[in-house]
């Protein structure tokens, strides 16, 4: 039963309570008795006026709208969860991009400077007929990064304890890296036996090439006792 038919059939029974008190207000000689009947219609509520067949179907009308609504304000806050869900690891993915294309750049940095280094002419050093450790440690201090060289200096105090001239009486294995055989050397200088500055950019254009640094041939080294 429609909204406007139900008003209708309340309005009838206004109508109908109404005509029959005016007949017992006739009958009584009260009129006061037919002006209470109409108070008595108009004041009564639109539920009650319902039949009591159509009274749940009303109200289940008005719970299924009020369920429908609640339904859509929670779609509506859920998907606002999740575009803010959705933004903040758009940001949070940006931010690592970044930082990680940041350490990437700083590494190349680094492996350019090592290679630089490297690449130093050991010409630069003046050749003299023998060197003490703390010269050959001077040398390496100047071509190799400062961050590279403790993990540098860790692997030839284990090789050849900063020798030159060290060589292995099983393999033959020479110099401060024990190159086997020590004339891999002499891509870098004919005078790998003698020159502890040759000696040393061939150790770090070997670390850099192979183990990408020093560091890393130092870590190689530590997990195998070789490099």
């Amino acid at each position: 039963m429609s909204p406007i038919s139900v008003r209708g059939f309340a309005v009838a029974s206004a109508t109908a309570v109404t005509a029959v008190g005016s007949v017992v207000g006739v009958a009584s000689g009260s009129v006061a008795q037919n002006n209470d009947a109409e108070a008595t219609a108009a004041d009564t509520t639109l539920l009650t006026d319902i039949p009591a067949g159509h009274q749940a179907q009303v109200q289940t009308a008005s719970l299924t709208r009020q369920a429908d609504v609640q339904t859509i304000a929670a779609d509506a806050s859920a998907k606002k969860d999740a575009e803010e869900a959705a933004r903040r690891a758009a940001a949070k993915s940006a931010i690592e991009k970044k930082e990680a294309a940041q350490q990437a750049e700083q590494e190349a940095k680094e492996r350019a400077e090592a290679k630089a280094a490297a690449s130093r002419d050991a010409s630069g050093f003046p050749v003299q007929s023998s060197y003490t450790v703390a010269q050959i440690q001077a040398m390496a201090a100047q071509m190799v990064p400062g961050d590279q060289f403790q993990c540098f200096s860790n692997i030839v105090d284990h090789e050849s304890s900063w020798n030159y001239t060290a060589v292995n009486a099983s393999s033959g294995a020479y110099g401060l890296f024990q190159a086997l055989p020590g004339s891999k050397m002499s891509s870098v200088g004919a005078d790998w036996r003698t020159n502890p500055a040759t000696q040393i950019k061939w150790g770090l254009n070997y670390m850099n090439s192979t183990y990408d640094s020093p560091c890393g041939a130092w870590a190689f080294w530590q997990a195998n006792h070789w490099y």
